[in-house]
């Protein structure tokens, strides 16, 4: 009998990415990229579900094999994460799959190709504002990966003094000189632990989204009211 099926999705930067897994091998996976290969600004929504079709077609496989969904938790892009977090929750509860989640950032390193080597790493994603989210990472010698606390947010120059203060941390995000993106695929070396944490609650869940969108904290300022950050 063949083992079920874990969907993962990810949707934390604009190149959101989706997989499928048998046990804990990558079995289909796919990235959504534009037709001439930038990243999709929009039409995020769109592309995410018929991903999600093509992934299990490519893999020979059946919709109802589909018993657990992993999604990124962020932090990340507000509309992408939504659209990610929707796309699963939605899915999960049709397919009457368990839904779990885990953070975009530790999946910028289990997704990176080629594999990081053993390390501390520090994993970054674009919060804007000239401000990043940021996670201390560890890779053990046997491949094993943990985020060591949780993620933060810092300036562009708090970067770059850390950076600075520590030559053999390594630096892995989008534009760093490890140059990588969260990928859904970075769930499978991580899937044994994820379970074992528990799926979230369907109804309450929602991404961890870093801070607030965009648009609110226009709106905000432009009415003379703070926002958080």
């Amino acid at each position: 009998m063949r083992a079920s099926l874990t969907l993962a999705l990810e949707g934390s930067t604009y190149e959101g990415s989706v997989a499928l897994l048998r046990g804990d091998e990558v079995v289909a996976e796919m990235s959504l990229h534009d037709d001439d290969g930038g990243m999709p600004v929009t039409g995020r929504g769109e592309r995410m579900l018929p991903a999600v079709a093509e992934c299990i077609e490519a893999a020979g496989a059946r919709v109802r094999e589909i018993t657990k969904i992993v999604c990124g938790a962020g932090p990340g892009r507000f509309t992408s994460l939504r659209i990610a977090g929707s796309a699963a929750k939605g899915l999960a509860t049709g397919l009457g799959a368990e839904l779990y989640a885990i953070s975009s950032l530790l999946l910028t390193v289990t997704g990176a190709r080629p594999a990081p080597r053993a390390g501390e790493y520090l994993s970054v994603l674009d919060a804007m504002r000239g401000d990043w989210f940021v996670a201390n990472v560890t890779v053990a010698a046997d491949g094993g990966v943990s985020e060591n606390g949780p993620a933060r947010i810092v300036s562009g120059v708090e970067l770059e003094a850390i950076a600075a203060a520590d030559a053999g941390l390594r630096i892995i995000g989008p534009g760093r000189t490890m140059d990588a993106r969260p990928h859904a695929r970075g769930v499978a070396p991580l899937l044994a632990r994820i379970t074992a944490g528990g799926p979230v609650d369907l109804a309450s869940w929602e991404p961890d989204y870093g801070r607030l969108p965009e648009a609110q904290v226009r709106r905000e300022a432009s009415s003379g009211r703070s926002s958080a950050p």
